[in-house]
């Protein structure tokens, strides 16, 4: 694997339904005590998130149409443009999967171009839906979209397996040689980390960072 501080590249995630601000706050505080790169959390929490993070250079992230990504443009733009006002550092929208699955690649293109204009984009498209040659597609459509990274799924059912993931990152990365990459949705410990970093991931996104770096000391 290479030589990387692995906290660094940890989005620390906490997208729970049920989250409270005792709960937001811990996840922020967690970043802070072992770094982690940035909180990904509901839009909800922006806000707060980045006034908790103040002074640090702790990016905050928050995710648009999660998690079917089945909104229209417009309802997309607002959440991303809310998110910007909030003060968001990136955004990690959901592909319109139906109207990918539909092959209708200028809207979803035209969409995420949309977004990818507002904040730093890294576009989820939920490869638990897609077969291996829908996985390449998808991931050249958000390069030519604008944004800077790839990211495989929300964490939500269709769940894959940690080698079935490992193998769409390694598609991914073939596709989109230039492209970042972010692997998310069941990444639990050092191992995972370990496997989807060889395999190609820039990012990794879970809400187990604490147990992925305390399990390497």
């Amino acid at each position: 694997m290479p030589d990387i501080d692995i906290a660094k590249i940890i989005d620390h995630t906490n997208l729970k339904a049920n989250a409270t601000e005792d709960d937001i706050r811990k996840t922020c505080q967690e970043a802070i005590d072992f770094g982690f790169r940035g909180v990904c959390i509901n839009p909800r929490w922006v806000k707060f998130s980045k006034e908790f993070l103040r002074g640090t250079k702790i990016k905050v992230i928050t995710v648009i149409d999660w998690p079917n990504g089945a909104s229209d443009t417009k309802v997309r733009v607002f959440q991303a443009n809310t998110a910007k006002e909030d003060g968001a550092d990136e955004i990690d929208p959901v592909l319109r999967i139906g109207d990918f699955k539909m092959k209708n690649y200028d809207i979803v293109l035209d969409d995420l171009k949309k977004l990818a204009e507002t904040l730093p984009t890294k576009v989820i498209i939920e490869t638990g839906y897609l077969d291996d040659n829908e996985i390449e597609i998808a991931s050249k459509l958000v390069k030519d979209s604008g944004a800077y990274c790839v990211k495989t799924s929300t964490g939500v059912p269709p769940k894959v397996d940690i080698d079935t993931k490992v193998r769409h990152i390694e598609i991914m990365r073939k596709a989109v040689p230039d492209l970042k990459i972010k692997a998310a949705g069941g990444i639990r410990t050092y191992k995972d980390a370990e496997k989807v970093i060889n395999a190609g991931a820039d990012i990794i996104g879970s809400s187990s960072g604490v147990e992925i770096i305390e399990s390497m000391r």
